[in-house]
């Protein structure tokens, strides 16, 4: 019975713990009004602005018309969606020094998008590189390359 008690109550404080820390949303996007061509030049500056050197740029609309074709997909979804890969060699550098399977971190991609939906209207968005576990050192480089592709994103669409 003790035993049953002191199981109950660690099992408490674990819910309650996760509960407190909840895990951050794994998208992260931003919107505004705007020209899609704009944002993504602006997006592609703040990254070049910091120095960092674009590996990739996806032209993510035109390979979903294409491919859309043959699997007879009529949908529209974007007026124009594109994605810039990149990387820093000092952040990832940190980020793997702190834990080698931050690999799967590596590169950082940026994408921005108009849907069909709301075609004045232009995201940003990124995936947020995050790991439930890990070390200090690991969450601490995370989280640097998240303000990083955070701060890109924001000021590509000119948020504070």
């Amino acid at each position: 019975m003790i035993r049953a008690l002191a199981l109950a109550a660690t099992l408490g404080l674990a819910a309650a713990a996760l509960a407190a820390d909840p895990a951050p949303a794994p998208i992260v996007s931003y919107a505004r009004p705007a020209r899609f061509e704009h944002v993504r030049d602006d997006l592609r500056a703040a990254i070049e602005g910091r120095g960092l050197v674009i590996d990739y740029h996806s032209q993510l609309n035109r390979m979903l018309e294409r491919t859309g074709k043959d699997l007879g997909a009529t949908k529209k979804i974007f007026v124009d969606a594109q994605s810039f890969v990149f990387c820093s060699a000092a952040l990832s550098r940190r980020m793997l020094e702190a834990d080698p399977a931050n690999a799967a971190e590596c590169p950082y991609t940026i994408t921005v998008y108009a849907t069909v939906q709301q075609p004045d209207t232009v995201v940003v968005a990124y995936r947020r590189p995050w790991r439930p576990d890990g070390s200090a050192a690991s969450q601490a480089a995370l989280r640097e390359v998240d303000a990083l592709l955070d701060g890109l994103a924001r000021e590509a669409l000119g948020i504070k």
